[in-house]
Formats: structure tokens, C-alpha cells, sequence
């Protein structure tokens, strides 16, 4: 089979390229939904700052699932980013609901970046063999989720 451009190698792969890539779609969603939860909730200690820094999360996530998201379906596989489904695949630890201390939030919040984080550099070693423009996409959005960890992880306090 080949594609709009003539390309059949990247055609038969889009498969294999979509299993790294749609996990990491479900886990940035589930990221930017929960930073939003997050965002609502918040109480303590800097609050004005962790509940704009987990707005930045919230678009830097949502700006990210979109190009992941579209990079699978140009190369022509279907996409599911329902509730639904991502309430089943997505490896993001839940976050506590209500009100929480800003702690609290920042801790789940940075848990889940280190869940998808897990998931980008799987997908980063994988498709080194695959696909390298898929590879450059996961490459950048580790570079933004670890700049985003780092913000939200420099208030916790360290002894």
C-alpha cells in the first residue's frame, strides 16, 4: 500500500508507530484534564503561582496531545481519545479529588508527568528503528514535560 506521497514504508509501519504514540496521547490527556482539576482545587501555600504554573501545564499538555495526536493520523490510523477509553489505558496515577493542599496537587501532578514521561522515552527508544520524524515529535515533548516537572518540583520542599 502506498500513501498520498508515495511512501509504503511509513504506510506498513503506521501501525507500530500508532502503538508507541496512542498511549501517550491517553496519558497527556488524562495529564491536562487532571492539571485543570488541579488548578480549580488548589489551596495553601503560593497558591497564585502553582495555580497559574498548572495552567501552563494544562496548555503545554493540551498543545502536545494535538501534535502527537495528529502525527497518528496523517499517517493514516485512527485515534481513540475518548473519556471511555482513556479511563482504561492511561497510566497516570489518580489524582485526589476537592480541595488539597498546593503540595498535594503538585506531587500528584509531577507523578503524573513521570508517568507519561515513562511512556515518551519507550516510545523515544522505539521508533529510533521506525520513525524518526515520530521520534523528533516524543524527543520535543520530553523536553517540555521535564521543564514542566522541574517548575512544579522546585516547591516541594527537599531536606
Amino acid at each position: 500500500m502506498t500513501d498520498l506521497i508515495g511512501n509504503s514504508s511509513i504506510v506498513t509501519r503506521s501501525k507500530e508507530i500508532a502503538k508507541y504514540l496512542s498511549p501517550v496521547v491517553a496519558n497527556l490527556t488524562a495529564l491536562s484534564v487532571d492539571a485543570k482539576q488541579a488548578h480549580w482545587h488548589v489551596r495553601g501555600p503560593n497558591f497564585l503561582q502553582i495555580h497559574e504554573l498548572l495552567d501552563t501545564v494544562v496548555d503545554h499538555a493540551r498543545e502536545q496531545t494535538d501534535i502527537v495526536a495528529e502525527r497518528i493520523v496523517a499517517l493514516g490510523e485512527p485515534l481513540d481519545a475518548r473519556i471511555q477509553w482513556l479511563a482504561k489505558v492511561t497510566t497516570t496515577p489518580e489524582l485526589p479529588a476537592g480541595f488539597q493542599n498546593t503540595d498535594v496537587f503538585i506531587e500528584g501532578i509531577v507523578s503524573q508527568i513521570d508517568a507519561t514521561l515513562k511512556l515518551v522515552r519507550g516510545a523515544i527508544d522505539a521508533l529510533d528503528d521506525i520513525d524518526l520524524p515520530s521520534q523528533d515529535i516524543v524527543i520535543a515533548l520530553a523536553t517540555e514535560l521535564e521543564k514542566d516537572r522541574w517548575f512544579l518540583a522546585s516547591h516541594l520542599v527537599t531536606k
